[in-house]
């Protein structure tokens, strides 16, 4: 069978796949697990196939690429205006099969395995900071409700709180002070969480061509350097500076 355009509606489990003849009619609705999908695009040809930019995409962008399909990824919002009814899985699939042909539509590149582990990365290490920032916070409001403060930052708690569990001149119950010792270790594991990623993403850097280029700027480092390659690779899905400046104001990921 030959197709013009395929859009995918992406879930975890089943996929909902709709086709579109040269003349924009719909000659296909298909729903299909993984394994089914791959097996019926197998035996296609199909001048494009579109899917958003999701959960999964990537691993699956990757997979149709190999059959020999002319994949694209692209934003969600870019495929709601195509949507014509109330929505459903082959609507949206529909929407994303007319949207995938249209010439000015922007596309997001296919991570590589590389890239959606090093993201991984950032997006865990990124919690980790909160849940960090969220423990300081909460050590000294707790404290200040004893009449005790702390200055603001990390690293004033980090100094100081040994030496309060320490004190015994401070008047603390026994289960406040086991509290805090149970906040003090979690503060000290997370710091150690964080301390690992940051070397891995430093090893990363270090080892990588695209993001030895990028520290050799004034103010990026392995961090930021990292954290661009994960997103964008090599850059050759943007024509100029100015459309991945326009792409990163946008939030896309």
């Amino acid at each position: 069978m030959e197709l013009q355009a395929i859009g995918i509606d992406l879930g975890k489990t089943l996929f909902h796949l709709v086709g579109l003849d040269a003349k924009g009619n719909v000659v296909v609705r298909k729903r299909c697990a993984r394994k089914q999908l791959l097996a019926y695009t197998g035996n296609l040809r199909v001048h494009r196939i579109g899917m958003e930019a999701c959960a999964g995409a990537h691993f699956l962008g990757r997979a149709l690429r190999e059959q020999g399909h002319d994949v694209r990824l692209m934003p969600a919002q870019y495929g709601k205006p195509y949507v014509k009814t109330n929505k459903s899985d082959y609507i949206d699939a529909e929407a994303v099969a007319e949207a995938v042909e249209r010439p000015n539509m922007r596309f997001v590149p296919i991570k590589t395995e590389e890239q959606l582990d090093l993201q991984a990365v950032h997006r865990v290490r990124e919690r980790w900071v909160r849940r960090r920032t969220a423990v300081v916070n909460q050590i000294r409001g707790l404290l200040l409700e004893h009449g005790l403060t702390l200055p603001k930052g990390r690293q004033h708690v980090e100094r100081r709180l040994p030496d309060v569990l320490k004190d015994g001149n401070l008047n603390f119950s026994g289960s406040f002070r086991a509290l805090l010792a149970q906040l003090k270790l979690e503060l000290d594991q997370l710091s150690v969480r964080i301390e690992e990623m940051d070397m891995v993403m430093e090893q990363t850097a270090a080892e990588n061509e695209a993001c030895q280029r990028l520290t050799t700027i004034p103010g990026i480092g392995p961090v930021t350097a990292t954290a661009l390659v994960a997103a964008v690779g090599n850059g050759s899905g943007f024509r100029r500076g100015r459309d991945l400046a326009a792409w990163g104001r946008n939030g896309s990921t």
